[in-house]
């Protein structure tokens, strides 16, 4: 094989890697066909997308988890590169405007410790060899010791390990050759506690580098509750920039082969408790679970929390603080500031003002009061 043909195996089976909710997915979709094929649009960690290469230093892998397209046992053809040839290859992609960044993973053959020294490697060659100044996402593997971690985030905008499940028990369903605690969730603590207690000293751009992870939602019979469990510590305690929910879809000659796939709303409910977890100041006990511990399926969120205390006693817009006024649906942090903002030079008392704030009326309407009257408001006619 020649390389091309190698990056297109390679890059195969990977946009279940950190994978977006359904409407970014179709939004980066969309842009991804104007592309190279073997290109996928990435949401930045401050916004906006990049033209991204999602790729693996090796498909082959000795683990065996039962959900995944790279098992080790599956027959299919694999290839791999060496760090060298990987940063070329990328380098071209670059130069020739395809990519403007890299996300690189890998199957684990030789041990993480292995593969994790030619993630480092590749990146060392285009940093420092190759003078690359773009983006950079890095896999941690498992098992990967701490002072290899600590390498990786010398070099990477952001780096990552894919805890895939909740907790121990349903790991196990998922991944029976993974131990949670020892190879997964510690690597999380390291960068955590590497990032809290060391200085950026000769590191890229001078800052470490944020941390994500990700779940699989749907084959080992987890709930929503216990995602966000896990979730919500992550954030508050370890500090993550972002949690990744991939809707499992059954991959053939796997052990979930016959597993029905997962709605795709579940993950994207998933997404917005997330936020209002990360973002809004909601805490699981906000949350409106199910007697199965999942979210409903039909409403998002924040409207059912916003329905329970909000639709008796609406918000008065010109004088609630920022955490009320982040908790009415239609409004996040940006619009939250728009108003702060606006309400000190006038009051605000009509939906066109609204309007003007880029806030969605037909949203907020049931659940805010301005100057003291509830916004008049006509639907639009179809």
């Amino acid at each position: 094989m020649d390389r091309y043909q190698k990056i297109a195996l390679l890059s195969e089976n990977m946009d279940a890697e950190e994978g977006e909710s359904p409407q970014t997915c179709e939004l980066l979709e969309t842009k991804k066909q104007t592309m190279n094929p073997l290109v996928t649009y990435a949401r930045l960690p401050g916004g906006g997308n990049i033209p991204l290469l999602k790729t693996m230093i090796t498909s082959v892998c000795e683990r065996n988890c039962n959900y995944c397209a790279f098992r080790s046992g599956r027959d299919f053809r694999r290839a791999s590169f060496k760090p060298e040839e990987m940063a070329d290859t990328f380098q071209e992609f670059y130069q020739k405007n395809i990519a403007k960044g890299l996300f690189l993973s890998s199957g684990i053959a030789g041990g993480g410790i292995h593969i994790q020294d030619k993630i480092i490697q590749t990146a060392e060659i285009l940093r420092i060899k190759n003078k690359f100044q773009g983006y950079m996402h890095l896999k941690i593997m498992p098992g990967a010791e701490y002072d290899q971690i600590k390498a990786l985030m010398m070099y990477a905008d952001r780096v990552s390990i894919n805890l895939e499940a909740p907790n121990p028990d349903r790991l196990k369903d998922l991944a029976p050759k993974k131990n949670f605690l020892d190879e997964l969730f510690t690597r999380l603590k390291w960068v955590d506690e590497i990032r809290r207690r060391e200085e950026p000293v000769n590191v890229w751009k001078n800052r470490w580098p944020s941390v994500s992870t990700q779940f699989v939602v749907g084959p080992s019979g987890e709930s929503d509750l216990e995602i966000l469990k896990t979730s919500e510590y992550l954030f508050k305690r370890l500090n993550l920039a972002r949690v990744y929910f991939m809707t499992f879809n059954p991959v053939k000659d796997t052990p979930f082969e016959n597993t029905e796939s997962e709605n795709p709303i579940r993950g994207h409910r998933l997404y917005q408790a997330s936020f209002l977890i990360r973002d809004y100041g909601f805490s699981l006990e906000d949350l409106a679970f199910l007697n199965t511990g999942r979210l409903s399926l039909t409403e998002d969120p924040k409207t059912a929390w916003a329905e329970t205390h909000f639709l008796d006693y609406p918000v008065e817009l010109n004088t609630a603080d920022r955490e009320t006024l982040l908790r009415i649906p239609g409004i996040g942090p940006k619009r939250v500031k728009m108003i702060l903002k606006y309400r000190r030079i006038k009051t605000i008392r009509d939906a066109d003002q609204l309007i003007s704030l880029g806030i969605p009326v037909e949203k907020v309407n049931r659940f805010i009061l301005l100057d003291g009257s509830r916004p008049a408001y006509q639907l639009r006619l179809l």
